[in-house]
């Protein structure tokens, strides 16, 4: 049975002439809002991590094969340095659905992690809120401070503009410098208002190397409920959320209690400190591209957007 994400995105690619064998590999945008870099190069954010989820260090370019619509490419530079800043959108879901339970309280849990965690004048992060919009309540700082206590003052109302939310917050992130940055989204993980889909959104952050990084703050009931088993016919609600985040080269996690919150934020945080970040040489055709990446090493796996636009 097709996913919920293939099926959209076969839909989209009748109507805007992108071939539907790409599949859950290539997520796509509509047309008019297809985001194509101009460099010569094409960053990758790699993380690679071994059979007991460690990760794993002292790789070089040789030990990577990066693979652009299936032709090998090398790899022209690799960087991997846990003393390079970090950029960070903190993306946080202020709908009326987080009113029921602890989940706001959560999400300011997991905001109070990451500040602890970040080095202050050097990281820098953001914080936006959705609803049926996008609100920026601080730009990008270095000054941590800036954020403290942010999200007391904020209440929960209106729909749910996820997709639509995060598309924008990548945007704004593609042009922040750090070699390692990404979005990392707290929220009860039902979109309900977007424009936008999970494959369109998935698309573009893809092809300007943001990683998604999904909080789901739920209770373990909630859990269950947005879970299905494979040979369902129905997709789960989690579904969309994890092929976003997973296209992009980040993931989905849940969190049900306050330490819940706090170990996924700092391991999100700490995945992107260890990541591998490579360049290989961009496409001349203006296309979606597929990337593979992987690592001649047994029991490796390796995170990695899936593709980007060439042109």
């Amino acid at each position: 049975m097709k996913t919920l994400g293939r099926i959209l995105i076969a839909a989209i690619a009748s109507t805007v002439g992108v071939p539907a064998t790409l599949g859950a590999q290539a997520p796509v945008e509509k047309s008019g809002q297809t985001f194509r870099s101009s460099a010569d190069l094409v960053s990758i954010q790699t993380s690679v991590r071994d059979k007991r989820g460690r990760p794993m260090t002292g790789l070089t370019p040789k030990d990577f094969e990066v693979r652009d619509n299936g032709e090998l490419r090398p790899v022209l530079s690799l960087r991997a340095d846990r003393r390079s800043p970090v950029s960070i959108a903190v993306l946080v879901d202020t709908s009326g659905s987080m009113r029921v339970g602890s989940k706001m309280s959560m999400a300011r849990q997991a905001l109070d992690t990451l500040l602890r965690q970040l080095r202050d004048g050097e990281d820098e992060i953001a914080l936006f809120t959705f609803d049926t919009a996008l609100h920026e309540r601080q730009s990008f700082t270095t000054r941590l401070a800036d954020l403290s206590d942010e999200l007391d003052e904020f209440g929960s109302f209106g729909a749910t503009s996820l997709y639509d939310a995060t598309a924008a917050t990548a945007r704004k992130l593609a042009s922040r410098s750090a070699g390692h940055k990404a979005i990392i989204i707290l929220t009860d993980g039902i979109d309900t208002s977007s424009t936008l889909t999970a494959p369109e959104v998935s698309g573009l952050a893809s092809s300007i190397d943001v990683p998604v990084y999904i909080v789901a703050t739920v209770p373990p009931l909630d859990q269950a409920a947005m879970t299905v088993d494979d040979d369902s016919s129905r997709p789960s609600a989690s579904a969309d959320l994890r092929h976003l985040a997973e296209w992009t080269g980040g993931r989905l996690a849940f969190a049900s209690t306050p330490l819940d919150t706090i170990v996924v934020t700092a391991s999100v945080l700490d995945e992107l400190r260890q990541q591998y970040v490579l360049a290989i040489q961009a496409a001349a055709v203006a296309e979606w591209r597929r990337l593979e990446v992987k690592v001649k090493h047994p029991a490796a796996t390796v995170k990695a957007r899936s593709g980007y636009f060439g042109g």
